[in-house]
């Protein structure tokens, strides 16, 4: 074995001693007869007998490659890009000439035939080729090199995310035949924007436009999705469209499969169970399918003459994995755009601050409707103040004010009417008593909290706040509160006797309702199509949905207030929507214009005169506080790096899978925020991994987590 370090990535010509070398190794190695397929013979391949390795051990200080002897008999399967076991491990005793006896097979993915190792010691043979298959193409091995590098990771473990299980039953069915492509589509629902033709002209003409799209509300966007996809295909290229969840895939499957029928694309997502995922990803990998839509895994799926990238609602969290080395969706579909010279489609209901940098700066262009559309197709929006449902005494049986049960009372007549609550565990942060504006440090600006109910602290770098005065108005109270929402089906069962209540939340969600009338009570992103549309919507507790302490409180209330009002009629059929929140908060404001885009430039640009991300890059270091605080210290961080905290976070949630940088059981944890301005975040990043590759090389106690570009900083 031997390390990739400083090595030439052309095949060499090879050399005679060295050839000796590695055939008196394989000669001599001795592998366990249980294993099926091992090398027993004395013969080596004639042709490239070395191979390089990429062994599937995620920690940093082995992501590199190792080589490896090809034995004559695996020569033929032994491949670029198939699946192997090797000997690898300090497990196995070590001999003379660097040869290894006796440690652990493990898997690993053969990258590359070679004629000469630059290793001046003896090779270990592979031990056998678990699959002919070829599944690590160059081009998703380029795309994972890249996506590691990004965010401080290893290669092996953006491949267990790239590359799914193998499934031998899968494996050994042949896939069919690709089907021709379809004829250009028209254009369709995409009249409706100025843009639109012309966008899918170009999909249909082999070009590749970048664009950010604002859809308008309502039914329409799965069947707008599918045409340009049909439009990409048309070209002769392929498409991936990766979204949230398993119901939004089934909505663009199904709007896929009216317009172009069965056998054009497949579907990735975790409900299709391993045999038939692997089955579909196979049948892509071999160009019978040149269509995916799938959910995050499908991000990386390995698509033939890839054409078109597009993501539907990108601020979801879905979007973003929770396993090492934790890549959003977005991220890497920017990636496969730029190094496949592709389209790319950033769509959704709401536009999140990323979309708005990526058309500030000039990367993609927006694709957007006009006023006269959206006034068409978005709900009457109307609000109400969270305190004058204190004040009202028609609130009391339902927690209603007099404005939203008469429109429950009204939507009721003509079908089901939508109900949003906060999920539980929606906390909010402090704010100005006065105006309501979040109360921030003056030293970093981040979220102040009162965790013993006296003292500010900030829940970022630390620091203790002991005469706080609101930057806006500069009043000195605060003001805190906590809203339940577990009994409002309960409670608006007792209002409204006669109606049928319906709950969708984590425990059980609701894919569609019928267009009866009917109160559907739903959590955020739970909320259930309605047949033809619901007649009205009531958004409850909006101070609980702006007020979280994050960094994104007031974008992904907006995001969230948007996705369920688009399930709304619009104006000119009498869909209303009531939000019970403060008016005059901007989240507020952007939905009763319906204006996400300007909510979304706004903040941009108030995250940019505050340093924040996107704007800036960040990675979050969490771990036991004398590990953090070793770990700062002997990381080279680019100069102008700064570092908030660190200051103590929850203990990991009970049940879950400890992952590095997780405390033992009631040990304490830390987190440290290091920000660095625009252009640095490639030099942060690869400062970071260097540092965790060094610790983990020498075995230094207890391991720290890096997450590059963290979602939740509050």
């Amino acid at each position: 074995m031997s390390s990739d370090d400083e090595r030439s990535d052309e095949p060499g010509t090879g050399q005679p001693e060295q050839l000796a070398l590695i055939r008196e190794t394989v000669r001599r190695a001795e592998v366990p007869r249980a294993k099926p397929r091992t090398w027993r013979g004395a013969a080596l391949a004639g042709k490239l007998p070395v191979a390089r390795v990429l062994v599937n051990k995620g920690v940093l200080h082995l992501d590199q490659y190792f080589d490896y002897a090809v034995p004559e008999e695996l020569d033929a399967d032994a491949q670029p890009g198939v699946r192997v076991r090797v000997r690898f491990g300090a497990g196995g005793r070590q001999v003379r000439g660097g040869r290894r006896e006796g440690g652990g097979l493990i898997d690993g993915f053969l990258v590359e035939r070679r004629a000469t190792s630059d290793y001046p010691g003896a090779l270990a043979a592979l031990a056998y080729v678990v699959s002919p298959e070829p599944v690590l193409g160059p081009e998703l091995l380029a795309l994972s090199r890249a996506v590691a590098d990004r965010y401080a990771g290893s290669l092996a473990d953006v491949l267990q995310l790239a590359v799914p299980p193998r499934n031998g039953r899968a494996e050994s069915r042949p896939s069919p035949a690709p089907p021709p492509p379809p004829p250009v589509p028209s254009p369709g629902p995409w009249e409706r924007y100025a843009q639109g033709p012309g966008f899918l002209r170009a999909l249909a003409g082999g070009e590749a436009p970048r664009a950010v799209w604002t859809a308008l509300p309502g039914p329409h966007w799965p069947e707008e999705i599918a045409r340009a996809v049909a439009a990409t295909l048309a070209s002769g290229r392929g498409a991936l469209v990766v979204v949230p969840d398993g119901r939004t895939a089934g909505r663009v499957d199904a709007a896929l499969t009216a317009l172009l029928g069965k056998g054009h694309h497949a579907l990735l997502t975790a409900e299709s169970g391993p045999e038939k995922r692997y089955g579909q990803w196979l049948a892509v990998r071999r160009g019978s399918v040149r269509a995916v839509v799938g959910t995050r895994a499908a991000m990386f799926a390995p698509v033939t003459g890839l054409g078109l990238v597009a993501v539907w609602d990108d601020g979801d969290s879905s979007h973003s994995d929770d396993n090492a080395p934790f890549p959003h969706v977005r991220e890497v579909l920017e990636l496969r755009a730029a190094h496949s010279r592709c389209a790319f489609l950033l769509g959704g209901v709401n536009c999140t601050v990323e979309a708005a940098q990526l058309v500030e700066s000039g990367w993609a262009l927006p694709l957007r409707p006009d006023r006269e559309q959206v006034r068409i197709a978005a709900p009457l929006v109307r609000t109400v103040d969270d305190g004058e449902l204190a004040r009202d005494g028609a609130a009391r049986s339902a927690r209603l004010p007099s404005l939203a049960w008469q429109t429950v009372r009204d939507g009721l007549r003509d079908g089901p009417v939508l109900v949003q609550v906060p999920r539980r565990g929606y906390a909010p942060r402090l704010a100005c008593e006065r105006c309501r504006e979040p109360a921030r440090c003056r030293h970093c600006a981040g979220p102040l909290q009162a965790p013993d109910r006296q003292n500010l602290e900030c829940a970022w770098c630390g620091r203790t706040e002991t005469a706080w005065n609101c930057a806006a108005c500069g009043g000195t109270g605060l003001r805190a509160q906590i809203v339940g929402a577990r009994r409002t089906a309960e409670e608006l069962g007792r209002a409204f006797p006669d109606v049928p209540v319906r709950t969708s939340g984590r425990d059980h969600v609701l894919d569609s309702v019928p267009g009866q009338p009917a109160l559907v009570v739903s959590t955020p992103g739970a909320e259930p199509v309605a047949e033809g549309g619901y007649t009205a919507a009531l958004l409850l507790d909006g101070w609980a949905m702006v007020g979280r302490p994050d960094l994104r409180a007031g974008e992904e209330a907006l995001r969230r207030w948007t996705a369920a009002a688009a399930l709304v009629r619009g104006r000119p059929e009498g869909g209303t929507v009531v939000v019970v929140a403060e008016p005059a908060l901007r989240p507020v404001q952007a939905l009763v214009r319906w204006d996400p885009v300007g909510h979304a430039r706004r903040e941009l640009a108030e995250r940019a005169e505050l340093g924040f991300p996107p704007v800036s890059r960040m990675a979050a270091v969490t771990g036991p506080p004398e590990a953090l605080a070793a770990f700062l210290a002997t990381a080279e961080l680019p100069a102008e790096a700064e570092i908030l905290g660190p200051v103590p976070v929850p203990a990991a949630p009970t049940g879950r899978p400890r992952r590095p940088g997780d405390a033992p059981p009631g040990a304490p944890r830390e987190r440290a925020l290091v920000r660095v301005p625009p252009g640095r975040g490639a030099a942060l990043a690869a400062a970071l991994k260097a540092a965790s590759a060094a610790r983990t090389a020498r075995g230094s106690g207890d391991p720290v987590r890096i997450r590059i570009d963290p979602p939740d900083i509050g």
